[in-house]
């Protein structure tokens, strides 16, 4: 597999930045969309970390549920020269839920009955596997939009990312459940049950709180019913485009155990489902140089003391570098990925432009340029 970014990500349409928490997936999407709008794509990256890191490296006072297209001019000020379309949004799950019910309603009657429905509102935002079901939703109408050539999607932690994967058929088991089929047409046992027990319990929050939940139910699930096939059919097109040759998941970690060890999963996970796996991120890496230090406590320009503590920090910063290389050993190993995409660890929090310049640069760079830029930031 390449190490080169651009040559992995080829023909694809749609990318998915998936892995641990706090090992920068947010500006990594962000870093890969700005460079693909700089080759001349017009690409959307979509986050859902409710965080406002992707607004603030791009430059942007608010991301909406809408894609937001970023300005070219403050790009070129960071020496980026943007040939392509950069856009970027926030994904609302409850909007883009209710965009899905609008669409997928046989009439406008029904579709108002749904969202105006107290059920729905409060299920709309709790229903499990919902918000990863309306990502994917929000990705597909996007890549069926025609309006990009690329969609990077930044993903909430991997164990969370996992459930795009089965979203759709969670979802859709939930709507076509028994319990949800005993509601929208009790018989027997089931019918006395609803009937009388059920009755009785909502008559008396009834009385209590002067709503009538059963009447609300009965008028929810009796509409939801008309747009069932519809999920059904929508929840075959989402697998189909996560499992598609355009589509490819990008691992994104950090060389600290946890994140490793996460990515391994994931990667495990990716095989089991037969999902296109694109390579491997590895950034905040110490890359370790090939000379040791001269360690005989004479260093130009200091004193012998101030001399060894430079030394001593050297070593530690050398150690660090040791454990991260053979982390990298690993994760190659493990997720079958001989030429990780390596971005070192730099200075400062990356929270601007600036900093998602650096990141696109050590992302995208190649041959020497690749190697010069891991030598100059070796220990």
């Amino acid at each position: 597999m390449s190490g080169d970014l651009l040559d992995r990500l080829a023909e694809k349409r749609v990318v998915i930045c998936a892995g641990s928490g706090g090992v920068g997936k947010t500006t990594t999407s962000a870093a890969i969309a700005m460079g693909l709008a700089a080759r001349g794509a017009r690409v959307c990256v979509v986050t859902i970390d409710p965080a406002r890191r992707l607004a603030d490296a791009l430059g942007i006072e608010q991301l909406g549920s809408v894609p937001h297209r970023v300005d070219a001019g403050r790009l070129a000020g960071h020496g980026i020269t943007t040939n392509g379309q950069l856009w970027a949004m926030m994904l609302d799950p409850k909007r883009t839920f209710d965009e899905l019910i609008e669409g997928l309603a046989p009439d406008a009657a029904t579709r108002d009955e749904i969202l105006d429905n107290r059920i729905y509102r409060e299920l709309s935002g709790a229903v499990a596997g919902s918000q990863e079901f309306t990502a994917v939703a929000k990705l597909y109408d996007l890549e069926r939009s025609g309006r990009f050539d690329v969609i990077v999607l930044d993903t909430p932690p991997s164990r969370n990312a996992l459930d795009f994967l089965d979203a759709p058929d969670r979802l859709t088991g939930f709507l076509e459940g028994r319990a949800l089929r005993v509601l929208l047409a009790p018989s027997g046992l089931a019918a006395r049950v609803v009937g009388r027990g059920t009755a009785v319990i909502f008559s008396v929050l009834g009385r209590l709180t002067g709503v009538d939940l059963m009447s609300d139910l009965k008028v929810f699930f009796a509409a939801l019913s008309t747009v069932l096939d519809g999920f059904r059919e929508r929840a075959t097109a989402v697998k189909a485009l996560l499992a598609d040759d355009a589509t490819t998941f990008l691992i994104v970690t950090s060389p600290e155990r946890e994140p490793v060890a996460e990515a391994i999963f994931f990667r495990d996970k990716l095989r089991e489902a037969r999902m296109p796996f694109g390579g491997l991120v590895v950034n905040r890496v110490h890359p370790l140089a090939d000379e040791e230090p001269d360690a005989d406590g004479e260093v130009d320009g200091l004193d012998a003391p101030l001399a060894r503590k430079a030394l001593r920090t050297l070593a530690e910063l050398r150690a660090l570098a040791a454990r991260d290389a053979a982390a990298i050993d690993r994760l190659r190993r493990a997720v079958g990925d001989d030429d990780p995409v390596i971005v070192p660890h730099l200075a400062g929090d990356v929270h601007d432009v600036d900093g998602l310049v650096a990141i696109h640069r050590h992302l995208f760079a190649v041959g020497d340029e690749r190697a010069r830029l891991l030598s100059e930031a070796a220990f």
